[in-house]
């Protein structure tokens, strides 16, 4: 027949195009989106393989595992086995590894679509909308929890709630899902979700097999915190205890509860009106896992601390929910209806993803009250690039960095150079601490050494610095 044929061209193709895209973005932006993508990942791993960071304060309270950042201390050692002695050398392998979970993140939203018995057209719309859909390519090259938990959501659905999944697939879909809720614990509303749609289905082994699985992960990630932290649970205690009991999450704002809703709507415009047509279909033939993502979002949405970035695990599977439905409607119609369909479908993914570079700060649900129209692009690329201009630098003994918050800086894992990095708020420059200021153009007092943007990197007149006995690598 032609449409497996049709289906695995438009699925490879738009993999393809999605890899491409988020290749291109991989190499060419040093931007940052949120200081999590650098505090709560890359510069906790770079710390671990190298000796040296800056330290956010969920790892001085332990409000985070070191599961994500272990993870990625790894490859950052494997490059410096192989060679990397510079940011570029391990940042491009990182963003491409995040990149590559993203498209994959893709083709399990068509593989969970398939679970549902979509045929094979429908179902490889759901894995080029996400593929293709302007957020997630986006955020694809971010290090971020959510994103490394999307693709382990969507498999971990797909090869457990498959009926025709062997033991040891279901015990890998398990041990995905798992894996989710180590890097992020909200994931854990997926974990309920698949126990209740097997329950349901009154396959009581599957249920049990399941369980077990979940409960070695919960042992062992347990462990991790009593191995890191001292005690048996401690991050998930620790974050719970800070967002839920003390509310602190709320100081970096909150939101209304339709939030969610209007981000997707922002967003990706043709792609979100498509969905809201779509999803109350695929409720006909997926019921479980639609509650099951309605249940992640409710609970987002009743949370007031809010950020785009905490739907991410939800995209690839709201995405084959719209490939279920889409084929609800195929099914009605004639070959040539459904094939118009199918077409309209492919070409809204087409629209968004030529539209990707548009996004907006506004767009995405990020410093609306500041500068909504401000591209989310790049945003401080310029700095993070005389970061690595810094690493370069022969004599370089310490780098006061004047322009902007530290928090919203590459850190270390920019810099790479084990010298004292100090805030605005640090020392004078009369203190011979440091003998490169990063500060922004018109400052003046000293020579400029390289220039980006806005930003300038100045030259201290003293070539060696002064031992600072009080010098402290905790981020401000």
């Amino acid at each position: 027949m032609w449409e497996p044929w049709l289906a695995r061209v438009l699925l490879l193709a738009a993999l393809a195009v999605g890899a491409a895209i988020r290749i291109w973005l991989s190499l060419n932006d040093d931007g940052i989106y949120w200081p999590d993508e650098i505090y709560q990942s890359l510069e906790p791993a770079h710390r671990l393989a190298f000796g040296y960071g800056l330290v956010a304060w969920e790892f001085v309270k332990g409000a985070r595992s070191w599961f994500l950042p272990g993870v990625l201390a790894g490859v950052l050692k494997i490059s410096a086995l192989f060679g990397a002695d510079s940011p570029r050398q391990y940042l491009y392998p990182t963003r491409i590894l995040f990149s590559a979970l993203s498209i994959l993140a893709a083709w399990g939203s068509y593989r969970l679509a398939r679970v549902y018995r979509t045929p094979f057209l429908p179902a490889a719309l759901a894995g080029t909308l996400c593929a293709l859909a302007a957020p997630a390519i986006y955020f694809a090259p971010r290090a971020m929890s959510e994103n490394a938990s999307a693709p382990a959501v969507v498999w971990g659905l797909a090869l457990t709630l498959d009926t025709k999944s062997r033991r040891w697939e279901r015990a890998i879909g398990a041990s995905l899902l798992a894996v989710a809720v180590l890097l992020r614990l909200q994931n854990a509303v997926f974990c309920l979700g698949a126990l209740a749609i097997l329950a349901s289905r009154r396959d009581w082994n599957m249920v049990g097999e399941a369980s077990a699985v979940l409960g070695a992960w919960a042992f062992l990630g347990g462990l991790l915190d009593r191995l890191t932290w001292g005690g048996w649970f401690h991050s998930s205690l620790a974050y719970l205890t800070f967002n839920l009991a003390q509310g602190g999450a709320a100081q970096w704002g909150v939101a209304e509860f339709s939030y969610y809703a209007r981000v997707l709507w922002n967003s990706m415009p043709p792609v979100s009106l498509l969905l809201l047509l779509l999803l109350p279909l695929s409720a006909i033939r997926a019921q479980g896992t639609w509650l099951t993502v309605a249940a992640f979002f409710l609970l987002h949405s009743c949370i007031p601390h809010k950020e785009m970035r905490f739907l991410l695990p939800a995209l690839p599977v709201l995405f084959s929910l719209g490939g279920i439905g889409a084929s609800v409607v195929t099914e009605q119609l004639s070959p040539f209806g459904a094939s118009l369909v199918c077409a309209a479908t492919a070409a809204v993914a087409g629209l968004s993803a030529a539209r990707f570079h548009r996004l907006k700060f506004g767009d995405l649900g990020q410093y609306e009250s500041l500068r909504p129209n401000a591209s989310a692009y790049d945003d401080f690329g310029d700095l993070n690039r005389l970061l690595i201009a810094a690493h370069r630098l022969p004599d370089l003994c310490g780098l006061k960095v004047e322009a902007v918050h530290l928090a919203w800086t590459g850190g270390y894992t920019y810099l790479h150079r084990n010298v004292p990095l100090y805030p605005h708020t640090g020392p004078p420059r009369t203190s011979m601490f440091y003998n490169y200021v990063l500060s922004v153009q018109g400052s003046g007092g000293w020579p400029v050494t390289e220039a980006a943007g806005p930003f300038v990197l100045l030259r201290m007149p003293w070539a060696k610095c002064s031992p600072d006995p009080d010098y402290s690598s905790r981020l401000p």
